[in-house]
Parts: C-alpha cells; sequence; structure tokens
C-alpha cells in the first residue's frame, strides 16, 4: 500500500456558526489520498468542492471532523504550525496562474523557497532553473511574467508548485483557462511530474475528457461525496 498523504475524516465545514443565517457546506466528507495518486475532483458550482480543496490545502480549517497529513492531525496545531506545514507539504496550481508580473519565471519559481528560508541564494536560484527546464521554458527563464504566452505562465506556475518538492499539488481548473492544445500540454506535463517525482495530484475540472485520464474520479454535489470512479487505473479505492 502506497504511503498515505490526506486522510479526511467526518469532515463538515459551515459558515455563519450559530447565526440564523448558518450555511452548511460540507457534510461528513471521508477522503484518502496516497502517494503518487493522481485524482480529478468534479461537481457542478456551489457543491462545496472549492471548500473541500481550501480545507485540504490548508486555506480553511473544517468545523469538525478530522484532517490528517502524514499522520499529523492538522487540528491539533496552531497557525504556525499550519503555514509551516502547507508550505512544505503542498504545492498550488491555480486557474490564473497567480505570477507576479514584475518578476522573472525564474523569480516566480524562487518565490516558496525565499519565503521558507526567509533569503535568496545561488541555490534557490539554480534549483528554480532546473525547475524550469524540467517543464520546457529554459528558453524564457529570465523573461516577465507578462512576456511569456498563457501555456508558459502555467507551466511557470506548475514550477513554482514543485519548488518544495511537496508530497501533493492541488490544482484548481489549471487549464480552464487555456485553449485546447495548451490544456492537453498542461495536463501531460502534470502527468510526467506526477510519475517523474512521485508527487500526489488532486485537481479541479469540469472537463470530463480530462478527468478520464485521471486514476480516479471524486464526485462532490451538495456538499457530500457522491461518487468515486476508476478513471485511469483498475482497481482505484477511496
Amino acid at each position: 500500500m502506497a504511503d498515505e498523504i490526506i486522510r479526511l475524516e467526518a469532515v463538515t465545514k459551515a459558515y455563519n456558526t450559530g447565526l440564523p443565517s448558518q450555511t452548511q457546506v460540507l457534510h461528513g466528507v471521508d477522503l484518502t489520498i496516497h502517494r503518487g495518486d493522481f485524482v480529478a475532483l468534479m461537481g457542478p458550482s456551489g457543491s462545496g468542492k472549492s471548500t473541500l480543496l481550501n480545507i485540504i490545502g490548508l486555506l480553511d480549517r473544517p468545523t469538525s471532523g478530522r484532517l490528517s497529513i502524514h499522520d499529523t492531525d492538522t487540528g491539533a496545531l496552531d497557525d504556525v504550525g499550519i503555514t509551516r506545514l502547507r508550505g512544505r507539504t503542498i504545492g498550488f496550481v491555480f486557474q490564473y496562474h497567480m505570477l507576479i508580473s514584475a518578476f522573472t519565471a525564474t523569480e516566480n519559481v524562487m518565490m516558496p523557497m525565499v519565503i521558507d528560508r526567509g533569503f535568496p541564494s545561488s541555490e534557490i536560484e539554480a534549483r528554480a532553473r532546473g525547475l524550469l527546464d524540467e517543464v520546457g521554458l529554459s528558453a524564457v527563464a529570465d523573461n516577465l511574467a507578462p512576456n511569456m504566452s498563457g501555456g508558459q505562465q502555467q507551466r511557470v506556475a506548475i514550477a513554482r508548485a514543485l519548488a518544495m518538492n511537496p508530497d501533493l499539488v492541488l490544482a484548481d481548473e489549471p487549464t480552464g483557462n487555456l485553449d485546447t492544445k495548451s490544456a492537453a500540454d498542461i495536463f501531460a506535463l502534470m502527468r510526467r511530474v506526477n510519475a517523474a517525482a512521485g508527487a500526489s495530484f488532486l485537481i479541479v475540472t469540469h472537463n470530463i475528457e480530462l478527468a478520464k485520464r485521471c486514476d480516479r474520479i471524486v464526485e462532490v454535489i451538495d456538499g457530500r461525496i457522491t461518487q468515486y470512479g476508476n478513471a485511469g487505473r483498475k482497481g482505484a479505492t477511496a
């Protein structure tokens, strides 16, 4: 059995708790992600999938239930501990790449490492350039973000997400703002990274054709996981 990266047990999330306007978004979610998993997360707008992604990414805390990362109960961590665990365990790729426009591709990839260490170094720059080479962007390593195509910018975002050697990469509609060819290229790149580095991927997507190429599809409707589907790999389980 592969190493367990993430485990959610009976996780709920409510907003405005105790008020007449209280809204229950997640209802008793159970989910496990193992090392090397490549999972699609699907669901209609308002289903709770973004809330679920934020909780898994340690950007929000559940109202009840348990979220464990490598057997560490995240509910027992303070904000400093949460920030440290998130920075060293989880990488993020967003639909809109969120690059810093005044920075070069290399400088954008360096940012997570500089934040973690507190200062830049030649070692950090060398790793950033190495990651850009891995995603096929050595030729534009010194280009400012606005001077790159949408597909190139998303490749920089993937390199940045890998800067800290995360165990899990969370990708929120990473191909949603790209043309068909660029979207296919980005998906193939994430697949290669998954195979080569062993990083797990949880990808929010509305593209059913891309989702079918994942190992597993998790569907969220009305704050509940309603379906686990085996996609690219037989025998995948929740």
